[in-house]
C-alpha cells in the first residue's frame, strides 16, 4: 500500500512529466518560430538603421559614379552581410527569403531581407542577410537554456510540492499516530489536533466522539461482567458447599454420589470461568499494581519445572533455552506467571506423544523476546484469527478448557505493553512470540 503523501507527490511529479513531454514535443517548433521571428526583427531593425543612415548622409558615400553601381559588405566570419545596388525599378521588394550567396568563392545560405527604396530619383535594392548556420547555433543555445530552466523548475516545484504535501498532511499523520499509540480507548488523546483543514478537523472530532462512545461501552461491559461475576460467586459457593455436605453423608447412595461428583465438577468449571472473567475485568480496569522487577528467565524456569511432570507423563520433551537473563521492570509477577503458564500449559495439552516444546528467552537488538514453540497439531488461519477471543477454545476436544485462557494472556500482555505474535502450521506446530517493550 502507498501512503497518501507519496501518492500526491507521485501524481504531481507525473503531471509535470506529462506536461514536460508535451512541451518537449513542440519545443523545436516553438524555438524555430521564436528564433526566426527574432532574426526577422533584427533584419528589419538593421534595414531601418541603414535607411536612416542613407537619409542622413545620402547615397553618395555608398554608390557614386566611380563605382559599378553596387555596394557590399560582410563581417569577418561571414555571419552577416549587407549589399546595396541600383535597379531599374521594375520590381518592388519588401520580403524575407532564404537564398544562397557566394562570398569569396564560398556558397553560404542566408536568411535575406530584400527591400527596394528611392533615393535621389533612383531605385535601389537593399539586401541584409544573416547566415542560417548562425541562426541554427542560436536556436541550439535557446534550446539548451530552455531545457535547463525547465529541469530547474521541475526540481524546484517537486521539492515545494513535497514540502507542501507534508505540511498539509501533517494533521493526518498526527491523527494516525494517536490511533497507533493506544491500546484501549481510555488512552486515546482527546485533545483536538491543530489544523486549518476542515476535513481533518471533522475526522479528528469523529474519532474523539467514537473513542468516547467505545470507552463508555467498554466501561459498561466491565461493570456488567464484574457485577454478574460477583453475584454468581456466592450461589456457586453455596451450591458447592451443600453438594459436598450431601456427598459426605453416609446414607448417600453410590448412584447419587456419582451424580453429585459430576455436578461438583461442573460447578468447579463454572467457578474457574467466573474467576477468569473477574480477572480479565480487573486487568482491563488496571486494578493490578505494576511495581515489581521480574527476572523473566527465572520465571519461565519456574513454570517449566512445574509443568515438566505433566509433559513427561505425556512423553513430551519440555526444553529450555534461557541463556539471556533479561529483567522486566514495572511488572506484576503473578500476572506474568499466569500469562506464560496458560500458553505453555496449552502447548503441553496440544502436543502429542514424542513431541517437543521449547521455551526460549533472548535479547535481540536490545529488546527481550520470549518464544514458546511446540511441534503439536498447529492451527488453521481461521483458528488463529479468533485465538484470543473470549470463549473461543482453540481445540474442540479440550474438555477442561473454558476458551478464555489465551484471552487472559492477551489482556495481561496488553497491560504490560507486551506485543504477542503467533505463527502456526496445521500438523506441524505453533510458536508464540512475546516482544517486551524497549528499555524495559
Amino acid at each position: 500500500m502507498i501512503r497518501l503523501k507519496t501518492k500526491l507527490a507521485l501524481f504531481n511529479l507525473l503531471s509535470k512529466l506529462v506536461f514536460t513531454a508535451l512541451f518537449l514535443i513542440f519545443l523545436p517548433w516553438i524555438i524555430e518560430r521564436i528564433n526566426l521571428r527574432q532574426v526577422d526583427n533584427d533584419l528589419i531593425q538593421k534595414r531601418e538603421k541603414t535607411i536612416d543612415l542613407i537619409s542622413g548622409i545620402g547615397i553618395e558615400p555608398f554608390i557614386n559614379s566611380d563605382t559599378t553601381g553596387a555596394f557590399g559588405s560582410f563581417n569577418i566570419l561571414k555571419e552577416e552581410y549587407i549589399s546595396l545596388e541600383k535597379t531599374d525599378g521594375s520590381e518592388e521588394f519588401n520580403e524575407i527569403t532564404v537564398s544562397d550567396r557566394i562570398i569569396e568563392e564560398e556558397v553560404i545560405t542566408y536568411r535575406v531581407l530584400n527591400y527596394t527604396f528611392q533615393a535621389d530619383g533612383e531605385t535601389y535594392l537593399l539586401e541584409i542577410g544573416k547566415s542560417l548556420e548562425t541562426i541554427t547555433e542560436g536556436r541550439k543555445s535557446i534550446h539548451r537554456i530552455i531545457l535547463g530552466f525547465l529541469a530547474f523548475i521541475i526540481l524546484i516545484t517537486l521539492a515545494t510540492d513535497l514540502q507542501y504535501t507534508r505540511l498539509t498532511l501533517k494533521p493526518l499523520e498526527l491523527i494516525t499516530n494517536k490511533l497507533r499509540e493506544i491500546s484501549s480507548p481510555s488512552k486515546f488523546d482527546m485533545n483536538p489536533v491543530k489544523t486549518n483543514t476542515s476535513d481533518f478537523e471533522a475526522l479528528d472530532k469523529a474519532l474523539i466522539d467514537l473513542m468516547v462512545k467505545i470507552e463508555d461501552s467498554f466501561r459498561k461491559e466491565k461493570d456488567i461482567t464484574v457485577n454478574i461475576s460477583h453475584e454468581l460467586m456466592t450461589p456457586i459457593s453455596v451450591m458447592r458447599s451443600k453438594l459436598e455436605n450431601i456427598l459426605i453423608q453416609k446414607e448417600t447412595g453410590e448412584e447419587t454420589a456419582i451424580k453429585i461428583e459430576e455436578s461438583l465438577k461442573t460447578l468447579q468449571r463454572l467457578q474457574r470461568l467466573v474467576s477468569s472473567l473477574l480477572m480479565i475485568a480487573r486487568i482491563e480496569s488496571r486494578q493490578y499494581l505494576l511495581e515489581e522487577t521480574v527476572e523473566v528467565a527465572d520465571l519461565l524456569a519456574e513454570i517449566t519445572d512445574e509443568l515438566r511432570p505433566v509433559a513427561e507423563d505425556k512423553k513430551v520433551e519440555l526444553k529450555e533455552d534461557l541463556n539471556d537473563k533479561g529483567s522486566f521492570a514495572k511488572a506484576n509477577r503473578p500476572l506474568l506467571f499466569s500469562m506464560f503458564y496458560n500458553v505453555i500449559n496449552n502447548a503441553v495439552k496440544n502436543t502429542g506423544q514424542g513431541g517437543r516444546i521449547t521455551v526460549g528467552a533472548a535479547l535481540e537488538s536490545g529488546v527481550l523476546r520470549v518464544r514458546i514453540s511446540d511441534t503439536g497439531r498447529g492451527m488453521t488461519k481461521e483458528q488463529l484469527d479468533k485465538l484470543f477471543s473470549r470463549f473461543s477454545s482453540r481445540r474442540n476436544n479440550d474438555e477442561d478448557g473454558t476458551g478464555i485462557g489465551l484471552a487472559i494472556a492477551k489482556s495481561i500482555a496488553d497491560l504490560h505493553g507486551i506485543n504477542i505474535s503467533v505463527s502456526s502450521t496445521p500438523e506441524k506446530g505453533t510458536e508464540f512470540s512475546f516482544i517486551f517493550p524497549e528499555n524495559s
